[in-house]
């Protein structure tokens, strides 16, 4: 079984190595410098695994250490400080939730295609090992955090050593019942592709686990350590019934091959893009009264509105039921007034990120081409200058105002629940949080064109091969992530914002004005 590991780890090593290699000749200016024969350099293979490596420490602690952030930090917003019990109480639900989206198992790789399917690897070998190392990645993931949990946050220290131990024993049940349900229906399920039942099993847990404290019910650490006791105990038996289980070669032979679950024939771009297409509406009677640039952008909307606007109303119509909610709760109850006047005058960073997740400049510019410029960009006359530029202010156009649905509501909403719960001194407050929100829209849907217009990640087989594209989303990522954590003014920062928007959105159409002619053009 160790021997099945190291061949299994030593396969997905190089296939990382491979790409990390092929992104670093994707960067501009290196591609040209740097050779074809760049995979057999002996350097570089070394510099590539010793980033492979790094990339396994990180991967183990990263997601750990982000999702106790992010669950402390939630646990200040709603009840407006830390508290033991909250944290135990939701972490336990939760990781109910995430043994759920995260089985490892059913989780179809092309790493597992190579190994089982090509290599012909010992199913079960192969299965076990890899399964019980992600197990042990998780235990060692979570456990130095929650160490220093119960030394900052007076987490008790024998609570702190369970929990971890309490992730994986929920894991490996959620495994045996999927084992088990495969055995009696003869379908394997995948991770991938949640059911029904699991999304409204998440929605509810995420209900109790921020509700019940609410009612005074929590799951203190006496009920955890029973309900630890419990899981460890059925844990055991699913460990040994994961070990014991026999048929994992057919098993994975049905999830890696099957039509509906293929992680492996039918990339994750080739699903999007076959997905972009069925919500395209054709229509007979589809037209518009405008010419040029300006028609043919409104007839792509009209046909796309299942994948742009309809999305954006369905975000705005959420937001209004959200904000009647919390207008209802503040009349209702005057004691949550002080705390969501406090929420509203020091989080606006927060809104970043929200602003962040609404934005819906990554589809859009996906969709834009799938189904417009990658036939297109194979015409000369669609290449000029003066048509890139025109398209290029057409879809501006565009896309400021499908995002500006969602986020006017957060602009007018804020102000009046401002006011509602007692308002400011400082009545600049209310302008800046409107306009800020306002901003920040504009600056995401600027952002992700501009991006799109001079990064053009797509090849004519429609995959992302632009190493630089994806640098720059994740630093967009985690840039808006790490705003949660702060606590600022709402006019100072409100008033930075606005002007950084301004400012970044004016040099970013600069330079998709001056650049795009010469980089929005197809991969090969």
């Amino acid at each position: 079984m160790i021997q099945a590991f190291i061949t299994s780890f030593k396969l997905k090593n190089t296939y990382r190595v491979n790409t990390i290699i092929y992104s670093i000749r994707e960067f501009p200016f290196i591609k040209n410098i740097l050779p074809n024969t760049l995979y057999r350099n002996k350097g570089l293979k070394i510099f590539g695994n010793i980033i492979s490596i790094l990339i396994e420490i990180i991967g183990t602690f990263l997601g750990k250490i982000l999702f106790l952030l992010s669950l402390i930090a939630s646990i200040f917003i709603f009840y407006n400080n830390f508290n033991c019990d909250y944290f135990i109480h939701i972490f336990t639900l939760l990781s109910i939730g995430g043994g759920l989206l995260n089985t490892y198992l059913f989780n179809p790789t092309k790493d597992k295609y190579y190994a089982l399917i090509l290599m012909n690897m010992d199913a079960r070998k192969y299965t076990l090992s890899n399964y019980f190392y992600s197990l042990l990645k998780v235990l060692i993931g979570y456990l130095p955090f929650m160490i220093l949990l119960s030394f900052f946050m007076d987490l008790p220290l024998y609570i702190a050593l369970l929990l971890p131990i309490y992730v994986v024993m929920i894991k490996m049940i959620v495994v045996n019942f999927s084992l088990y349900d495969y055995k009696k229906n003869k379908k394997a399920t995948n991770e991938n592709i949640p059911t029904k039942i699991v999304w409204i099993g998440i929605i509810i847990l995420l209900a109790l686990s921020y509700g019940l404290p609410y009612i005074s019910f929590i799951i203190n650490s006496y009920i955890f350590t029973f309900i630890f006791i419990i899981s460890l105990i059925l844990g055991i038996y699913s460990f040994i019934k994961i070990y014991t289980f026999k048929d994992y070669k057919k098993m994975y032979r049905e999830i890696l091959t099957s039509p509906s679950m293929n992680a492996i024939k039918k990339n994750n771009t080739e699903i999007v893009k076959e997905n972009v297409l069925k919500q395209i509406e054709y229509k007979d009677n589809t037209t518009s009264n405008k010419k040029g640039f300006a028609y043919l952008q409104e007839l792509f909307v009209k046909r796309h509105s299942k994948i742009l606007t309809k999305s954006a109303k369905k975000q705005t119509i959420v937001l209004l039921i959200i904000l009647a909610i919390a207008i209802i709760s503040i009349e209702l109850n005057s004691e949550l007034n002080n705390s969501i006047n406090k929420i509203l005058l020091t989080y606006l960073p927060y809104f970043v990120f929200i602003m962040y997740l609404l934005n819906r400049g990554t589809t859009i510019t996906q969709a834009m081409f799938m189904n417009c410029d990658h036939s297109l960009l194979t015409y000369r006359f669609y290449r000029t200058p003066s048509v890139i530029l025109g398209m290029f202010k057409e879809r501006l156009k565009t896309l400021i105002s499908i995002n500006l649905l969602p986020a006017s509501i957060i602009a007018i909403g804020l102000p009046l629940l401002l006011f509602l719960t007692g308002g400011t001194d400082n009545y600049f407050n209310y302008i800046i949080l409107f306009i800020s929100i306002i901003a920040m829209s504009i600056f995401f849907s600027i952002h992700y064109l501009v991006m799109y217009y001079l990064l053009q990640p797509y090849t004519v087989n429609t995959e992302i091969k632009s190493s630089t594209y994806r640098v720059v989303q994740a630093l967009t990522y985690f840039i808006c992530y790490y705003m949660i954590n702060l606590r600022l003014p709402t006019f100072y920062f409100g008033l930075l914002m606005t002007l950084f928007c301004i400012i970044y959105s004016i040099i970013a159409l600069i330079l998709a004005y001056k650049l795009a002619p010469k980089t929005f053009k197809l991969r090969i």
